[in-house]
């Protein structure tokens, strides 16, 4: 059901991919919640997707392709965005993350580091990298909502998450940092959402990526959420009813971060020492 919560609004959507996206999922409500936005990611990503179809279901929606390590790229794109507009932006989606490291099958332990730079650039500094240029341009208005995807491995170790632990604990730590000095010079507020597993297709790459589901279903209260579920959320924080939150971590997944173990995991243990 909508409504009309970012009637007026105006927002850039990053890293949607194809319809499992979480981003995809946030783009569409956003429209239907009112807003008018501009879809982009990095021109490899636009060829491997199906943005152009999402662009379509988003009332033709601009996809302006921007590699988001490029500061180049990123003043491009705000500029052509609030040309777009007519006006500044109301709120931002960092959807955003990959780990070559991952892709190329290297542990954890055995990191390459040039790879592992690649992961913190493209994954955490594209967050600082997106907001300095967006504060560089002043291209936010008063109280506009930044938001970027985070996992919960930027707390707890997860065999097989690998250098996108380390990537998703800077990428908080950009939010802290970076929405003190936001909040005190433009009103913009700045969050992270630490999501549930979900089965995306950047998701279900990760090594070991079912067991984590699984294991997440059966330990959080009120199961996983759902891509969708995050799009309801980062709609209200892109809303005005969350004006006065920034710099914060929240957890949108059941129940699972505060979880010490459930029944169910209890029970299944209980049965495996029979």
């Amino acid at each position: 059901m909508a409504n009309q919560l970012l009637s007026g609004k105006k927002g850039i959507i990053f890293g949607a991919l194809d319809e499992r996206s979480i981003a995809w999922k946030v783009a569409l409500r956003a429209v239907e919640e009112g807003a008018e936005i501009v879809l982009s990611n990095a021109p490899v990503a636009l060829r491997m997707g199906t943005i152009k179809e999402l662009s379509a279901l988003c009332n033709n929606a601009p996809v302006i392709g921007a590699d988001a390590t490029s500061v180049a790229d990123l003043e491009s794109l705000f500029n052509q965005a609030t040309e777009h507009f007519g006006g500044k932006i109301d709120f931002v989606l960092h959807s955003i993350g990959m780990s070559p490291n991952m892709r190329k099958g290297f542990a954890y332990d055995g990191t390459n580091y040039d790879n592992f730079l690649k992961t913190l650039d493209i994954s955490a500094l594209s967050f600082h990298k997106v907001m300095q240029t967006a504060k560089k341009l002043d291209a936010l208005n008063e109280w506009a909502s930044v938001v970027a995807l985070s996992y919960i491995a930027a707390q707890r170790t997860f065999p097989g998450y690998n250098d996108m632990a380390d990537a998703k604990a800077l990428l908080e730590s950009v939010a802290r940092s970076f929405g003190y000095y936001y909040g005190m010079e433009k009103k913009v507020r700045v969050n992270t959402v630490s999501q549930s597993p979900v089965p995306t297709t950047a998701g279900s790459g990760v090594t070991g990526f079912d067991g984590f589901y699984h294991y997440a279903e059966k330990m959080s209260p009120l199961g996983n959420a759902s891509a969708g579920d995050c799009a309801n959320y980062c709609i209200t924080l892109f809303s005005d009813l969350t004006r006065m939150v920034t710099m914060q971590n929240l957890f949108h997944d059941g129940g699972f971060s505060f979880t010490g173990v459930s029944h169910q995991i209890m029970e299944e243990m209980e049965k495996a020492k029979g």
